[in-house]
Protein backbone atom coordinates (compact mmCIF):
# COMPACT_ATOMS: atom_id res chain seq x y z
CA UNK A 1 0.00 0.00 0.00
CA UNK A 2 1.40 3.45 -0.87
CA UNK A 3 1.07 6.30 1.24
CA UNK A 4 2.58 9.14 -1.05
CA UNK A 5 6.03 8.47 0.23
CA UNK A 6 7.25 5.29 -1.14
CA UNK A 7 6.21 1.88 -0.10
CA UNK A 8 4.74 1.40 3.56
CA UNK A 9 8.13 1.21 5.73
CA UNK A 10 10.26 2.71 3.57
CA UNK A 11 11.05 5.79 5.18
CA UNK A 12 11.26 3.73 8.54
CA UNK A 13 13.74 1.02 6.70
CA UNK A 14 15.76 4.17 5.66
CA UNK A 15 15.61 5.62 9.35
CA UNK A 16 16.99 2.15 10.36
CA UNK A 17 19.47 2.18 8.02
CA UNK A 18 21.05 5.44 8.83
CA UNK A 19 21.28 4.85 12.08
CA UNK A 20 22.82 2.10 11.83
CA UNK A 21 25.46 3.03 9.79
CA UNK A 22 25.96 6.26 12.34
CA UNK A 23 26.33 3.92 14.66
CA UNK A 24 28.73 2.23 12.61
CA UNK A 25 30.81 5.55 12.13
CA UNK A 26 30.87 6.00 16.02
CA UNK A 27 32.58 3.09 16.82
CA UNK A 28 34.89 3.23 13.71
CA UNK A 29 36.16 6.65 14.99
CA UNK A 30 35.90 5.91 18.82
CA UNK A 31 38.26 2.64 18.35
CA UNK A 32 40.65 3.92 15.28
CA UNK A 33 42.87 6.58 17.88
CA UNK A 34 43.37 3.23 20.47
CA UNK A 35 44.26 1.49 17.21
CA UNK A 36 46.34 4.00 16.14
CA UNK A 37 48.32 4.40 19.44
CA UNK A 38 48.54 0.91 19.97
CA UNK A 39 50.17 -0.27 16.59
CA UNK A 40 52.24 3.26 16.59
CA UNK A 41 54.03 2.00 20.24
CA UNK A 42 54.21 -2.31 19.90
CA UNK A 43 57.71 -1.85 18.90
CA UNK A 44 58.44 0.44 22.05
CA UNK A 45 55.99 -1.59 25.06
CA UNK A 46 57.60 -4.15 26.78
CA UNK A 47 57.87 -5.62 30.17
CA UNK A 48 59.92 -3.89 32.82
CA UNK A 49 62.50 -7.06 33.07
CA UNK A 50 63.56 -6.07 30.10
CA UNK A 51 63.72 -2.40 29.62
CA UNK A 52 66.74 -1.06 27.60
CA UNK A 53 69.60 1.40 29.51
CA UNK A 54 68.15 4.47 28.74
CA UNK A 55 69.27 7.90 30.90
CA UNK A 56 65.91 9.10 31.74
CA UNK A 57 62.48 7.37 33.31
CA UNK A 58 59.48 9.18 33.26
CA UNK A 59 57.11 8.17 35.74
CA UNK A 60 53.59 9.80 35.07
CA UNK A 61 51.48 11.27 38.03
CA UNK A 62 48.16 9.34 38.92
CA UNK A 63 47.15 10.68 41.88
CA UNK A 64 47.92 10.87 45.54
CA UNK A 65 46.24 11.41 49.31
CA UNK A 66 46.92 12.00 52.60
CA UNK A 67 50.37 12.62 51.41
CA UNK A 68 50.58 9.17 50.03
CA UNK A 69 50.64 8.09 46.19
CA UNK A 70 47.77 6.38 45.24
CA UNK A 71 48.15 2.27 44.97
CA UNK A 72 48.23 2.58 41.20
CA UNK A 73 50.93 5.81 41.22
CA UNK A 74 52.46 3.50 44.14
CA UNK A 75 52.97 0.67 41.26
CA UNK A 76 54.71 3.12 38.70
CA UNK A 77 56.85 4.08 41.22
CA UNK A 78 57.99 0.78 42.40
CA UNK A 79 58.84 -0.12 38.86
CA UNK A 80 60.46 3.04 38.25
CA UNK A 81 63.25 2.55 41.69
CA UNK A 82 64.01 -1.09 40.28
CA UNK A 83 64.87 0.52 37.03
CA UNK A 84 67.17 2.51 38.74
CA UNK A 85 68.26 -0.02 41.60
CA UNK A 86 69.30 -2.19 38.10
CA UNK A 87 71.03 0.76 36.15
CA UNK A 88 68.29 0.68 33.75
CA UNK A 89 68.23 4.47 34.22
CA UNK A 90 70.09 6.79 35.88
CA UNK A 91 67.76 9.66 36.66
CA UNK A 92 64.45 9.78 37.39
CA UNK A 93 61.43 12.61 36.27
CA UNK A 94 58.51 12.69 38.29
CA UNK A 95 55.90 14.50 36.00
CA UNK A 96 52.41 15.27 37.95
CA UNK A 97 49.95 18.08 38.87
CA UNK A 98 50.86 20.73 41.09
CA UNK A 99 48.47 22.95 40.04
CA UNK A 100 47.11 23.99 43.18
CA UNK A 101 47.45 24.71 46.58
CA UNK A 102 48.12 21.85 48.86
CA UNK A 103 48.28 18.83 46.13
CA UNK A 104 51.84 18.33 45.32
CA UNK A 105 51.79 14.69 43.61
CA UNK A 106 55.70 15.16 42.08
CA UNK A 107 56.90 15.70 45.88
CA UNK A 108 54.93 12.98 47.20
CA UNK A 109 56.11 11.11 44.15
CA UNK A 110 60.05 12.03 45.46
CA UNK A 111 59.36 11.53 48.62
CA UNK A 112 58.20 7.81 47.74
CA UNK A 113 60.95 7.06 45.86
CA UNK A 114 63.79 8.57 48.63
CA UNK A 115 62.00 6.32 51.31
CA UNK A 116 62.89 3.49 48.65
CA UNK A 117 66.22 4.04 48.29
CA UNK A 118 66.85 6.49 45.48
CA UNK A 119 68.92 9.37 46.00
CA UNK A 120 67.20 12.96 45.93
CA UNK A 121 70.16 13.81 43.60
CA UNK A 122 69.13 11.57 40.71
CA UNK A 123 65.16 12.72 40.81
CA UNK A 124 63.46 15.66 38.93
CA UNK A 125 60.40 16.92 39.84
CA UNK A 126 58.18 18.36 36.84
CA UNK A 127 55.18 20.26 38.47
CA UNK A 128 53.57 20.89 35.25
CA UNK A 129 52.38 17.40 33.99
CA UNK A 130 48.83 18.14 33.90
CA UNK A 131 48.04 15.57 31.16
CA UNK A 132 50.15 12.80 29.44
CA UNK A 133 50.78 15.24 26.36
CA UNK A 134 52.21 17.80 28.20
CA UNK A 135 54.30 15.78 30.40
CA UNK A 136 55.95 14.42 27.27
CA UNK A 137 56.16 18.00 25.48
CA UNK A 138 57.93 19.49 28.70
CA UNK A 139 60.06 16.26 29.07
CA UNK A 140 61.69 16.96 25.95
CA UNK A 141 61.38 21.37 25.51
CA UNK A 142 61.92 21.99 29.44
CA UNK A 143 63.84 19.49 30.40
CA UNK A 144 66.33 18.57 27.54
CA UNK A 145 65.34 14.67 27.76
CA UNK A 146 65.62 12.93 24.37
CA UNK A 147 65.74 9.20 25.25
CA UNK A 148 63.76 8.11 28.11
CA UNK A 149 61.69 4.82 29.76
CA UNK A 150 58.34 5.94 30.52
CA UNK A 151 56.94 3.90 33.32
CA UNK A 152 52.94 4.25 33.86
CA UNK A 153 50.12 0.77 34.21
CA UNK A 154 49.95 -1.15 31.20
CA UNK A 155 46.48 0.02 30.08
CA UNK A 156 47.82 3.26 29.23
CA UNK A 157 51.34 2.28 28.11
CA UNK A 158 50.23 2.88 24.38
CA UNK A 159 49.08 6.06 24.55
CA UNK A 160 52.11 7.53 26.71
CA UNK A 161 54.51 6.06 24.42
CA UNK A 162 53.12 7.47 21.47
CA UNK A 163 52.54 10.46 22.78
CA UNK A 164 56.40 11.00 23.91
CA UNK A 165 57.64 10.02 20.19
CA UNK A 166 55.30 11.98 18.91
CA UNK A 167 56.83 14.80 20.99
CA UNK A 168 60.36 13.73 19.39
CA UNK A 169 61.54 11.94 21.92
CA UNK A 170 63.18 8.10 21.52
CA UNK A 171 61.19 6.80 24.27
CA UNK A 172 60.18 3.31 25.29
CA UNK A 173 57.48 2.13 28.05
CA UNK A 174 57.24 -0.58 30.56
CA UNK A 175 54.69 -0.91 33.14
CA UNK A 176 53.87 -3.23 36.18
CA UNK A 177 50.31 -4.76 35.67
CA UNK A 178 49.57 -5.68 39.24
CA UNK A 179 47.07 -3.38 39.40
CA UNK A 180 44.72 -5.83 36.77
CA UNK A 181 45.07 -8.10 39.75
CA UNK A 182 44.95 -5.94 42.98
CA UNK A 183 41.99 -3.84 41.33
CA UNK A 184 40.13 -5.20 38.45
CA UNK A 185 37.06 -3.08 38.63
CA UNK A 186 39.14 -0.04 39.59
CA UNK A 187 41.71 -0.59 36.42
CA UNK A 188 38.63 -1.61 33.86
CA UNK A 189 37.34 1.76 34.36
CA UNK A 190 40.70 3.16 33.66
CA UNK A 191 40.98 1.00 30.32
CA UNK A 192 37.85 2.07 29.17
CA UNK A 193 38.53 5.45 30.07
CA UNK A 194 41.29 5.54 27.22
CA UNK A 195 38.81 5.42 24.26
CA UNK A 196 37.87 9.15 25.15
CA UNK A 197 41.18 9.75 26.26
CA UNK A 198 43.15 8.30 23.04
CA UNK A 199 40.91 10.54 20.94
CA UNK A 200 41.77 13.60 23.38
CA UNK A 201 45.44 12.72 22.61
CA UNK A 202 45.12 12.32 18.75
CA UNK A 203 43.60 15.70 18.54
CA UNK A 204 46.32 17.26 20.89
CA UNK A 205 49.13 15.67 19.23
CA UNK A 206 48.28 15.15 15.65
CA UNK A 207 45.31 17.51 14.67
CA UNK A 208 45.82 20.48 16.63
CA UNK A 209 49.88 20.16 17.80
CA UNK A 210 48.60 21.60 21.33
CA UNK A 211 51.43 23.28 23.22
CA UNK A 212 51.20 22.73 26.95
CA UNK A 213 49.25 24.16 29.00
CA UNK A 214 52.03 26.02 30.78
CA UNK A 215 55.73 25.23 29.25
CA UNK A 216 58.04 27.80 31.12
CA UNK A 217 61.31 28.02 30.63
CA UNK A 218 64.53 25.68 30.05
CA UNK A 219 65.21 24.33 33.65
CA UNK A 220 68.63 22.50 34.23
CA UNK A 221 67.28 19.69 36.50
CA UNK A 222 67.91 16.81 34.47
CA UNK A 223 71.01 17.52 33.09
CA UNK A 224 72.09 18.23 37.06
CA UNK A 225 70.31 14.82 37.95
CA UNK A 226 72.49 12.99 34.69
CA UNK A 227 75.80 14.26 35.99
CA UNK A 228 75.03 13.73 39.44
CA UNK A 229 77.18 10.54 41.38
Amino acid sequence: MRDGRGTAGGPDRRRLRRAYQVCVLVSVLAVAPMTWAWLASEPYRMPAGSAPETPVALVLGAGVAGGRPTGMLALRLDVAADLYARGRVRALLLSGDNGRAGYDEPTVMRDYLVAKGVPGNRIVRDYAGFDTWDSCVRARRVFGASRLTVVTQGFHLPRAVTLCRLAGLTAYGVADDRSARLWPEKTWVYAAREFFATGKAFLDAVVLRSEPRFLGPREPGLADALRAG
